[in-house]
C-alpha cells in the first residue's frame, strides 16, 4: 500500500471515529448490538479469524481470490465511496422549509390538514386534538403519536398514515430533510381558488371520455370558466385554456397527442406473462361525500361503504377510470409497466450506457434490465420518505374535500371564511349544487382522501422519482411510432399494434391514434405524460390539488438524481454519467 493510500485510510478512520462520537449518531456498541444475532456472529467470527462454515481456511479463500482489489483494499475503497457520498450530502446543508402561514394565520386551523381528528359540526378541528398532533410531530416520540385523539370509534377508525416515516433516514441519496418544496398556495389566495375550481370541473367531467373533450359541451364550459380565473397556473395553448389543455401536465410532451400516455395503454411482456392494460374500474355516475352528514363523518375519520365495480374489464378512458387506477395501484406500478413496455418494443438504452458499443458484454446487474427494474422500487420508497416529511412536518395542507366543506358552509351562511371570489363565483360550484344540492366537492372514493396531509403528493413524488430513473436509462428522443412499427405489440384479439393508440369511448378496445401529431410522441414525452396522468389522476378523484402534483414531481426528480449521483461512484464500467432532460426541459448529466 502506498503512502497516499495509507494517508487516506488514516484520515478516513479519524473521520469515522469523530462521527461515532457525535451525540446525533448511534454508538458503535449500540449499532453492533442492533445488527442481529446471525449478522453479529458473522462479524465476530471474521474479526477473530474463525474458519468459515464450509471449513475452508480464510487464507485459502484469499489466495484463490482474483480481481483488481482484494481484501483490505476492497474494504477501504468501499469505505471511501461511502465517506465521499456522506461528505457531499453533508455539504449541501439544510435548505429553508417555509410554509404558507395558514396554520398561524387561522386560530381555528381552517386552512390546515386535520382529517381523522375530532371536528365540530362545521368540520372545524378540535384544537386540543390538533395541539396533540403538533406535540407528537415536534417530539417524535412514539408515545406522543399514540396519544393523539382521533375522531371516530375504533371499529370504524381510519388511522393517521405513517407520520413517523418523515423522520426516517436513508443511507443512499440526499437525506429527506435536505430537500424542499416551496410553500403551498395560501387558503385565501386566487391561486388556491383556481386549483379548487379545477378540482370541481374534474369531478363534473369524471365520466366524459378524454377523446371527446373537444366536442363535450361541459368540457367547453370548463375551459371557459377556468380561463376566466384570475390566477390559474395550469397549461395553456396560445395563452388560452382549451379543451386540449384541460387537466394536463406542465412538462415537455404533456400537450402532444392523446390525453393518456401510451404507457397506460400498450401491453407489455412480464416474463412469460402478458400485461394487458385493461383494468377493473368502477361503475359510472357514482360520487361520494355529496351529503353533508357523510362529509362530516369522513372528516372525523370514519370509513364509508364499499365501491361499486364494473364487472367488465376496460382500458382507461376517462377521469373515473383513472381515479380507480390510482386508488389501489402499487405506487411504482405504472412505471414498472412502462419499463416492461419499453423493453418489449426494443427501446434503445441511453447512448451513455457503457455497454452501448461493447462488442463482448451487455448490462445486467449494472446498466441492464434488472438494474433499472429494481431501481424503480428503490427510488419509490425513498421518495415517499422525502414527501412524508414535507406533508407532516412542514406544510400540513388541507385536502380539497375539506376546502369544499369550507365553501359549502360559507355559501349557506353557516360560517364566514376568507375564500377568494374566483371560487365562490365559479360555474363549477353552481353546477355541483344543481346536481347534488350541496356545494361539497364530489369525491370518487367513498372514504375521500387518505388520512395524511395533501402537500406534497405521494403519487406525484413517486412519479417524479420513477420516471426520472427510466429517463436516465432509456433514449428519450426515440419516437413511439418508430418503435411500434419495428416491433409491433399484440392486442388481446391477436392483431398487431403498429402505431400509437387511444381507447375506444367504451374502453373495450384500442384504436390507432390518427392525429397529425402522432409522430411527435417520444419516449421522453410519453414518460412525462405518464407521470402527469398518474399524479393528476389523484386530482380527478378529488384528493389532491394541482400544486401537489407540480411541486412533488420535482421533489421526486431530486430524490432520484441524488441516488443516481451516489450510485455513479460505485460502478467499475467506464461511465461518464446519466444524461437526460429534467421536467423543466433543461438537460442534466448525473
Amino acid at each position: 500500500m502506498n503512502k497516499k493510500q495509507i494517508s487516506e485510510d488514516v484520515q478516513q478512520n479519524q473521520d469515522l471515529e469523530e462521527d461515532s462520537q457525535s451525540p446525533s449518531l448511534p454508538s458503535r456498541r449500540k449499532f453492533i448490538g442492533n445488527v442481529g444475532g446471525i449478522t453479529a456472529a458473522t462479524i465476530a467470527a471474521t474479526v477473530v479469524g474463525l474458519p468459515s462454515l464450509s471449513g475452508t481456511k480464510s487464507s485459502e479463500v484469499e489466495a484463490a481470490e482474483i480481481g483488481p482489489q482484494k481484501g483490505n483494499q476492497r474494504r477501504n475503497k468501499s469505505a471511501q465511496i461511502r465517506h465521499k457520498a456522506e461528505v457531499f450530502n453533508k455539504q449541501l446543508g439544510p435548505p429553508p422549509h417555509p410554509c404558507n402561514g395558514d396554520e398561524d394565520l387561522y386560530p381555528n386551523k381552517i386552512g390546515s390538514y386535520s382529517k381523522g381528528l375530532p371536528h365540530d359540526n362545521l368540520g372545524e378541528v378540535d384544537l386540543n386534538a390538533y395541539d396533540s398532533l403538533l406535540n407528537a410531530l415536534s417530539s417524535g416520540e412514539n408515545s406522543d403519536f399514540e396519544a393523539i385523539p382521533l375522531g371516530s370509534p375504533l371499529a370504524t377508525r381510519r388511522r393517521l398514515v405513517n407520520p413517523q416515516s418523515g423522520l426516517a433516514f436513508d443511507l443512499e441519496g440526499t437525506d429527506s430533510h435536505q430537500l424542499a418544496i416551496p410553500p403551498a398556495p395560501a387558503f385565501a389566495s386566487a391561486e388556491e381558488a383556481g386549483e379548487i375550481v379545477e378540482n370541481y370541473w374534474m369531478a363534473l367531467l369524471r365520466d366524459a371520455p378524454f377523446t371527446q373533450y373537444d366536442s363535450d359541451s361541459l368540457a367547453q364550459d370548463a375551459a371557459a370558466d377556468i380561463q376566466a380565473l384570475s390566477d390559474f397556473r395550469g397549461p395553456k395553448s396560445g395563452g388560452q385554456v382549451t379543451t386540449g389543455t384541460l387537466f394536463r401536465g406542465f412538462t415537455p410532451g404533456d400537450l402532444a397527442g392523446p390525453y393518456l400516455s401510451q404507457f397506460m395503454l400498450l401491453p407489455a411482456q412480464f416474463g412469460t406473462e402478458v400485461v394487458d392494460m385493461r383494468q377493473q374500474t368502477v361503475s359510472p355516475g357514482i360520487d361520494y361525500m355529496t351529503a353533508y352528514p357523510d362529509w362530516l363523518s369522513v372528516q372525523n375519520g370514519n370509513t364509508q361503504g364499499p365501491e361499486s365495480f364494473d364487472p367488465t374489464l376496460r382500458y382507461i378512458r376517462n377521469g373515473r377510470d383513472l381515479s380507480a387506477f390510482v386508488h389501489i395501484d402499487v405506487l411504482f406500478q405504472a412505471y414498472f409497466n412502462a419499463c416492461l413496455t419499453l423493453l418489449s418494443i426494443g427501446a434503445p438504452f441511453n447512448p451513455d450506457n457503457p455497454y452501448s458499443n461493447s462488442q463482448t458484454q451487455e448490462g445486467f446487474g449494472t446498466f441492464g434490465g434488472p438494474h433499472i427494474k429494481s431501481l424503480l422500487s428503490e427510488v419509490a420508497t425513498r421518495a415517499l420518505k422525502a414527501v412524508w416529511y414535507q406533508k407532516w412536518f412542514v406544510h400540513r395542507r388541507l385536502r380539497p374535500e375539506a376546502f369544499g366543506g369550507r365553501i359549502h358552509n360559507h355559501l349557506i351562511g353557516a360560517a364566514n371564511y376568507p375564500i377568494h371570489p374566483d371560487a365562490l363565483n365559479s360555474q363549477a360550484i353552481a353546477e355541483v349544487f344543481n346536481n347534488f344540492g350541496t356545494f361539497l366537492l364530489p369525491m370518487a372514493f367513498p372514504e375521500g382522501s387518505p388520512t395524511h396531509p395533501a402537500y406534497g403528493a405521494g403519487h406525484a413524488t413517486v412519479a417524479g422519482a420513477s420516471v426520472t430513473a427510466i429517463k436516465a436509462f432509456f433514449d428519450g428522443s426515440v419516437r413511439i411510432a418508430d418503435l411500434l412499427a419495428a416491433n409491433p405489440l399484440k392486442r388481446p384479439d391477436g392483431t398487431d399494434i403498429t402505431a400509437p393508440q387511444v381507447p375506444s369511448t367504451d374502453g373495450l378496445s384500442l384504436l390507432d391514434y390518427t392525429g397529425s401529431d402522432a409522430g411527435d410522441l417520444t419516449v421522453e414525452g410519453e414518460l412525462n405524460k405518464l407521470a402527469a396522468n398518474i399524479s393528476i389522476g389523484r386530482n380527478h378523484a378529488g384528493v389532491h390539488w394541482r400544486t401537489d402534483y407540480t411541486e412533488s414531481l420535482l421533489l421526486g426528480e431530486a430524490v432520484t438524481i441524488s441516488i443516481l449521483r451516489d450510485q455513479r461512484a460505485t460502478y467499475n464500467e467506464p461511465f461518464g454519467g446519466f444524461t437526460f432532460r429534467k421536467f423543466n426541459g433543461t438537460t442534466i448529466t448525473v
